[in-house]
């Protein structure tokens, strides 16, 4: 058996079982379940013979690591996958943020290093890089679906409309290249509650952090004309001022725990949460989407584009792991069977690609076509 990164294992013989060995029928003790368990050694065998990157002991489960706003999405798939095939062993699916999952995905290929990362926003060009480096030479990219990054407050919290250029200004550690000195929401725009700016987010090494940086700090930025010509000048000191966020207490760092965001707005009315779409579908009840620029964030309004913070999410395949790894290329089968309308993904939050995006993806889902890295910023 052969694989990127793999070595080739020979098996000299496996036992068969004699002609006229019957085998028990009750809850399907069948033949085809010695053939799976000889697919499972031979699988072990391999990634046991692996020697990059000091790879310890063999992995018979598919391992996922990344992004929290996939998360869900993924432990959906994994429970189904399960369910639908009971000779694999359940998937372990790690939230480790988009950014973390990207470290641990391109550090090689083997039974230490993941499977798969999720992430919600696309592989940057110095992660494809970093892969290539390491090994990862062939990745498999699918995008899953769309979300929002969502902006929210408890239901009869504070009251706000605001736009990216009015985040940017709250939010920014130097507006515009000057100091901050908005504490209030009223500081920022007179029209705004006097309230203090407490805004729950995400961290730098979340893709959720990384899409509310380039949709909405930057595009708030842009807004100013010396901002917008300062990017085609100097993007570098353009990305310092117009992404770096306040570290003063107005924005808060809470992990890669979603959940632990919604928790915190429900116990404070006047507290503003920043996290993915799917997770203010879940809290409907308890939580409120705030607009920007006049659009709410609607499952119609992402999909239509119209909504500022609407972003793609992915999924990215080990393609050195595909035929070693039991019950990885099913695993991916199994995202696929559950994206589209109607799906089991969407009845959760996910929201569908357009048709020309599903019917694209499905057949890259199959096939497993090796990204290139164009089109990577």
């Amino acid at each position: 058996m052969t694989g990127q990164g793999f070595p080739v294992v020979t098996i000299l013989s496996f036992p068969v079982p004699k002609r006229g060995v019957k085998f028990k029928t009750e809850k399907g003790f069948f033949m085809n379940r010695v053939k799976t368990a000889c697919l499972l050694a031979l699988s072990t065998l391999a990634l046991a013979a692996c020697g990059q990157s000091g790879t310890s002991g063999a992995r018979d489960s598919i391992r996922a690591v990344g992004s929290s706003t996939v998360f869900p999405f993924a432990k959906a798939v994994s429970e189904r996958f399960a369910s639908n095939n009971p000779e694999f062993k359940s998937p372990l699916i790690e939230s480790t943020g988009t950014g973390g999952g990207m470290n641990l995905f391109c550090q090689g290929v083997g039974a230490d290093k993941p499977d798969i990362t999720n992430a919600s926003r696309r592989m940057k060009k110095s992660e494809f890089e970093t892969c290539q480096k390491n090994g990862v030479t062939e990745i498999t990219e699918l995008q899953i679906g769309l979300d929002g990054l969502a902006l929210a407050s408890a239901m009869g919290g504070i009251e706000l409309e605001l736009s990216p250029k009015l985040v940017y200004e709250a939010l920014a550690a130097n507006p515009y290249g000057k100091p901050q000195t908005a504490k209030l929401w009223s500081d920022v725009d007179p029209s705004l509650p006097a309230k203090p700016i407490l805004v729950y987010g995400p961290p730098s090494t979340s893709g959720t952090r990384d899409s509310f940086e380039e949709l909405i700090l930057q595009s708030g930025c842009k807004e100013d004309p010396a901002m917008k010509a300062l990017k085609d000048s100097d993007e570098d000191k353009f990305d310092e001022i117009c992404s770096q966020v306040r570290s003063d207490g107005a924005y808060v760092d809470q992990g890669e725990q979603d959940n632990l965001i919604v928790q915190k707005l429900v116990s404070n009315g006047d507290a503003v949460g920043v996290f993915g779409y799917s997770y203010l579908e879940e809290n409907a009840s308890r939580l409120k989407g705030i607009a920007l620029g006049g659009v709410a964030p609607t499952y119609d309004n992402i999909v239509s584009g119209s909504y500022p913070g609407a972003r793609e999410m992915f999924i990215y395949v080990k393609k050195a792991h595909l035929d070693v790894i039991p019950g990885l290329r099913q695993f991916v089968a199994e995202w696929a069977a559950n994206w589209g309308k109607g799906g089991a993904l969407a009845s959760i939050g996910l929201v569908t690609m357009p048709d020309d995006k599903l019917a694209a993806n499905a057949k890259a889902a199959s096939e497993f076509p090796s990204m290139t890295g164009e089109g990577l910023k």
